[in-house]
């Protein structure tokens, strides 16, 4: 059985626990399970805390996992990212007290605190500064103030909450994060079918079907507004100068497709959402 890494907490688990019930697998129904075998698929499940789940990925003890881009680089796990799963997203900046900080060369020989050390020290190293990196897990925003640093590396959002503490974003961006898939052997059997599941998961998430009936003549206008991955379907009708047409389109561009036919002539115009797919 192949076995995976799932995040038990936090904000990656439950887009995870969701991705895979859509991608066909079964899932824990006791949220205390720590683990959950799938022999229908042939897989099992191991519920675990995210910051752990590339030590044991890369450690061989499971074959692949659900993590954060940034805790997966963090670990200096021998993992590897294999796939991007779009959610998730964070940015890691600095951030210190106004006027203090106006490069990335100003934090040499200063103390900058963090949850990342392992992120952040790699950061710094490949840019050629040394900087004393102090380790403190949940919120570094009041480390400046107490006097603990004089900077802080951390997730940014808006920035109100490093605001509400005197700070300001300084620097470059450090890493933008989001869930991964990661393995330390990605060409285990399975792994390649769990890619496809996830990535059928996120086709059906970003694209919907969208049918339409057209005259024949305005096939090709038609065509320029919903040209489909490949090319649209295009089937007959009874009436010969009609024509029924089936194309996937982005689902943020829905109405503005559904309008666009409109105006060139396409009627009964329908969108159905995709439940799964394989690109």
């Amino acid at each position: 059985m192949l076995r995976i890494a799932v995040p038990n907490k936090g904000s990656l688990s439950e887009t995870a626990v969701e991705m895979l019930a859509e991608a066909g697998y079964a899932g824990r129904r006791d949220p205390r399970a720590l683990t959950v075998a799938d022999p229908r698929n042939g897989v099992e499940f191991f519920y675990l805390r995210p910051r752990d789940i590339a030590t044991y990925v890369g450690s061989g003890a499971l074959d692949v996992g659900i993590t954060g881009r940034d805790l997966l680089l963090d670990s200096g796990s021998e993992a590897v990212e294999i796939q991007p799963l779009e959610f998730g997203d964070s940015t890691f900046r600095f951030a210190a007290v106004p006027g203090t900080v106006h490069e990335l060369a100003d934090l040499e020989g200063r103390r900058i605190a963090t949850s990342y050390p392992g992120l952040v020290g790699a950061f710094l190293a490949e840019r050629g500064v040394t900087a004393q990196l102090i380790r403190l897990d949940g919120a570094v925003e009041s480390a400046v103030r107490l006097g603990v640093a004089d900077a802080v590396a951390d997730v940014v959002s808006t920035g109100s909450t490093l605001r509400a503490q005197g700070l300001e974003i300084v620097g470059p961006v450090i890493l933008e994060s989001t869930a991964v898939l990661i393995s330390a052997k990605p060409e285990l059997l399975g792994t390649a079918t769990l890619q496809r599941r996830l990535q059928g998961v996120l086709v059906a998430r970003q694209y919907v079907l969208i049918d339409y009936d057209l005259p024949r003549e305005l096939l090709s206008l038609a065509q320029a507004v919903t040209p489909g991955l490949e090319s649209p379907t295009v089937s007959p009708l009874a009436d010969p100068d009609w024509v029924a047409v089936r194309a996937m389109v982005p689902r943020h561009e829905t109405n503005h497709v559904m309008d666009a036919l409109y105006d060139i002539g396409a009627r009964a115009i329908l969108v159905t959402p995709i439940h799964a797919a394989r690109i």
